[in-house]
């Protein structure tokens, strides 16, 4: 039976936990935008040795679990001697934005190559130097097609942080589980925990689609 003692008690313990979640997406989008941008345009200019290397790691980060990549990080970075410690969520926040990263640069490449060849003609033709036309022309294109689906692995990323809770980090979920275990209170917990993630993620994804319908006017 739904206690309201126990919720109005849970609220905040899980706001607290709600900044950690907060904290790790909102930097580990900023990490999956400039890195899956960077690995983007590498792909793409890089000679064919290295393409094929960076492509290998792009595609073995892509399909290995999460929670494993944030294990394996999180324990490689204990048993290195002398190494000072660094906090699990800024581990936590690294794994996730790299690990996004992957996605992200192919929204990237999907909106470089949408870029009509007439552009880059256009440039080449006007005696344009290579970095000015990917800064100048070719990216702001790109960016107006991926910026949607850039937003959406955003959201992604938001609704992966529960899995922060293997690395010890306490976001979310793992404040609502910790409240659960103390009072017995899951349900009350569990349940302030997914309308958290809903009033967050919601209004998001309207905004995002919002963005995609306005983009796709012009």
């Amino acid at each position: 039976m739904w206690n309201w003692e126990f919720a109005a008690e849970a609220l905040p313990i899980l706001l607290r936990g709600f900044v950690n979640t907060l904290i790790a997406t909102v930097v580990g989008t900023v990490i999956a935008a400039i890195l899956g941008l960077i690995l983007a345009v590498a792909i793409r200019g890089l000679p064919r040795w290295i393409n094929w290397l960076v492509r290998l790691i792009v595609a073995f980060i892509r399909n290995t679990p999460l929670v494993v990549q944030l294990l394996f990080v999180y324990y490689a970075f204990a048993d290195i001697p002398g190494l000072v410690n660094v906090p699990a969520l800024v581990i936590g926040f690294i794994v996730i934005g790299i690990h996004y990263s992957t996605y992200m640069s192919e929204s990237y490449r999907a909106g470089i190559d949408a870029v009509p060849p007439g552009q880059f003609e256009a440039a080449t033709a006007l005696s344009l130097p290579p970095v000015r036309t990917f800064t100048a022309i070719v990216l702001p294109q790109a960016l107006r097609a991926t910026i949607p689906s850039l937003g959406n692995y955003a959201v992604a990323m938001f609704k992966d942080t529960p899995f922060l809770f293997a690395i010890s980090v306490v976001e979310l979920v793992s404040a609502a589980k910790n409240f659960g275990g103390s009072t017995f209170a899951y349900t009350e917990a569990f349940t302030l925990a997914g309308i958290i993630f809903l009033v967050a993620s919601y209004p998001t994804s309207l905004l995002i689609q919002r963005l995609d319908r306005r983009l796709a006017t012009y």
